[in-house]
């Protein structure tokens, strides 16, 4: 009786806190700030090649969501691909998405807070948020990012940083920016 009771509670407490894992790892670890919004293919399309991917790239897409754009790199150009996103579910959507895609061997995802993320192997960073987003990640990739890595948004621009190049496809801009010398940055 002492052994099926301790059995019954080991299996309680298992049972308690793996379900405790599993609600944490289902869970942002606070609220994205953006909705998930996927990016037209013709968009994407467009974005890979304003930024001029190739094989020997790096594209890091931050609020990546089904992992499109990452996953769109390594098909199309045979980059590498990591997409950060803060929603777990998003994460283990595109996980699923490169799998079935056949690039799970060039794309990672990873469910990371984009403003902490470490983004310093980037050679391409793409974007689809908010322009006040955009701003406050100026800083950052000023900070992380190696001169003469590209970034290209859909649909939103970085306020007084003037975009290199702005495309409109399908009714939609597109912008780039190049990371200047470190002399040059603001």
């Amino acid at each position: 009786m002492v052994l099926r009771t301790f059995a019954l509670v080991v299996v309680i407490a298992v049972a308690s806190g793996a379900s405790g894992v599993a609600g944490q790892a289902t869970a942002p670890q606070r609220e994205p700030d953006v909705i998930f919004v996927p990016t037209p293919a013709d968009v994407v399309d467009a974005m890979l090649k304003l930024a001029k991917v190739t094989s020997s790239d790096v594209v890091y897409d931050l609020g990546s969501g089904d992992g499109r754009i990452p996953i769109a790199a390594a098909k199309t150009y045979g980059a590498r691909g990591v997409g950060i996103d803060i929603d777990p579910e998003r994460v283990r959507e595109a996980t699923g998405n490169a799998r079935s895609n056949g690039v799970a061997d060039k794309v990672t995802f990873r469910t990371e807070d984009l403003f902490t993320a470490d983004i310093s192997p980037a050679t391409v960073v793409t974007l689809y948020l908010l322009e006040p987003l955009n701003l406050k990640l100026v800083p950052k990739l000023m900070k992380e990012l190696k001169p003469g890595t590209r970034i290209v948004s859909h649909a939103f621009d970085m306020g007084d940083w003037k975009p290199q190049q702005k495309q409109t496809v399908s009714g939609r801009p597109i912008y780039l920016w190049t990371i200047p010398q470190a002399s040059q940055r603001r």
